[in-house]
């Protein structure tokens, strides 16, 4: 029987709390950090490791974060997810994103369909019409090809996909599979569709309408936007345009689209990249057979996120790790660091992902908490974060813990010699000067250039980004997220913070204000 307790109720937590801490300078230092750093990993998928070597955690607080795991029944937990068990309390609906990359468990069927037959249906639909595409059998008017591919689309429509594109668009350009050039549209700013329509060939260009309700305003309104642009071109928007919905919705079955393909109410946004919400745009983009080893990838480290030993799943023992950090440890921040250039748009995605699903303040049943839940997360691709606000991480007032993700090779490999290193090579090492740094510091009499150190950091670690990796990557994630909520004993698959806004606009847009709404709509010239 799984039991759903707050995380102050557990004795494992009582006794996480009273285990001594660990100094990351004094054990990271000399003989002992370097036989951390071959002790403390744990292989992922693609040929991925963890590695938290300079965490705050030894022996004893691993040993304590297993026990808390078995007492929260992590795994219990998991296997009821994807067994297919009503986890979104908030929504009363399943989470079946892992579903969309392999079956986990047992046959789930919802609304009388079997939902990996119905997720495999529609990635083959999707696949079928890419080729399609690529071939030119689907062209425009003339019996052109389509050259660019644009998704119209915001939050998790966006953020994930865009993320997905940029990972692997460099891979794709060297490796061949190279199909078309995706561009996004996302924010109502006007500013952002007409820079985009202003960037691409619209009579050469395809659209994704993606919208699971058909009803979200910023994605209507940019609908409307692109129709406009296709009018004045002379261009048939049924013929332009495709859309990602869910059968339900006033898109499904509109003449307005080329095609539609489905979606549901189990996987939320910001888990939507490996469903066709990630998979029209990439199958076009790079074509079907990468978006199948993007779901590879995601699939093997989907099942070591369901391996009971904590110790042997890394996205469960990263959660634990987290979870420490936040509640015992009192750090309020992430800092997620890809030294990827591909991954440049990945710490966004990851901020979505975790804020979004954890930002919670109740736990599943609507019960106030005592206790902290999600961190802040923020990031940018090294080098360029170590100009920025690395300052802060390495001698601010605050510690934050860091995640790292470094490849031992480019994606591009045309790299050049200087100054008897790669710049592949600079860049790694980088990385391993920066955890180090951080980690150990630097002792000064002058204390502006002091480092008191004591920064704990993790690190992915990878052969190099490609299809496969990134689906790992994104699954790790995930999960990640998915057992911190656990643990915290909130719902991670639902998002009430984002209506009110969206309320309250509308009432902007309506003229239906007073008091405060209705002064700042009138200094908005609303």
């Amino acid at each position: 029987m799984i039991n759903w307790n707050n995380l102050d109720t557990l004795k494992s937590y009582d006794a996480l709390k009273k285990v001594n801490k660990v100094n990351v300078a004094e054990v990271m230092a000399g003989v002992s950090g370097a036989e951390r750093v071959k002790k403390y990993s744990v292989p992922m998928a693609a040929g991925l490791s963890f590695n938290y070597a300079a965490k705050a955690v030894d022996d004893d607080i691993l040993a304590a974060l297993k026990a808390l795991a078995e007492e929260a029944q992590l795994s219990e937990k998991f296997e009821a997810l994807y067994n297919g068990e009503v986890i979104n309390t908030g929504e009363k609906r399943l989470v079946l994103h892992q579903l969309t990359r392999g079956q986990l468990g047992e046959d789930v069927t919802a609304d009388g369909v079997n939902k990996r037959e119905f997720y495999l249906n529609e990635q083959k639909r999707i696949a079928e019409f890419a080729n399609k595409v690529h071939s030119g059998e689907i062209a425009n008017a003339k019996g052109e090809k389509f050259t660019t591919v644009v998704q119209i689309g915001i939050g998790g429509s966006d953020l994930g996909p865009r993320a997905m594109y940029l990972a692997l668009e460099n891979w794709a350009k060297k490796t061949g599979n190279f199909k078309m050039e995706a561009k996004f549209i996302s924010n109502v700013d006007p500013d952002d569709a007409s820079a985009v329509l202003n960037s691409i060939d619209v009579e050469h260009s395809i659209f994704i309408l993606v919208s699971k309700s058909g009803t979200t305003l910023e994605t209507l309104t940019n609908e409307s936007f692109v129709t406009d642009a296709l009018k004045k071109a002379g261009l048939d928007q049924g013929k332009h345009m495709i859309a990602v919905t869910s059968q339900t919705s006033p898109l499904a079955k509109s003449d307005n689209y080329l095609e539609a393909f489905f979606m549901d109410d189990y996987i939320g946004g910001r888990y939507s990249s490996t469903s066709g919400v990630g998979g029209a745009v990439l199958s076009l983009a790079f074509g079907p057979e990468v978006f199948a080893q993007f779901l590879e990838g995601a699939a093997e480290e989907d099942k070591l996120a369901a391996n009971k030993d904590v110790f042997a799943n890394p996205a469960m023992l990263d959660a634990l790790i987290g979870v420490y950090e936040r509640n015992v440890l009192g750090l309020s921040s992430t800092a997620v660091l890809p030294y990827s250039q591909g991954l440049s748009r990945f710490p966004a995605h990851l901020q979505q992902l975790d804020m979004e699903s954890n930002g919670k303040c109740v736990n599943r049943f609507g019960e106030p908490i005592d206790y902290v839940t999600g961190p802040i997360i923020f990031g940018e691709p090294g080098t360029n974060g170590q100009h920025s606000f690395y300052q802060l991480l390495h001698q601010g007032t605050d510690i934050i813990p860091l995640q790292f993700i470094g490849f031992k090779n480019s994606q591009l490999a045309n790299d050049v010699v200087i100054q008897d290193s790669t710049s592949q090579q600079k860049l790694c090492a980088n990385v391993a000067a920066q955890i180090v740094a951080f980690a150990c510091g630097k002792k000064d009499e002058n204390l502006n250039k002091n480092f008191k150190g004591g920064r704990p950091s993790s690190i992915i670690i990878g052969e190099d980004l490609n299809p496969k990796s990134l689906g790992a990557l994104l699954s790790h994630f995930e999960n990640k997220v998915m057992f911190q909520g656990f643990v915290w004993n909130i719902n991670s698959f639902d998002q009430e913070g984002v209506q009110l806004g969206k309320v309250l606009a509308k009432k902007v847009l309506a003229h239906e204000t007073d008091g405060a709404l209705a002064e700042y709509s009138k200094l908005l010239n609303i």
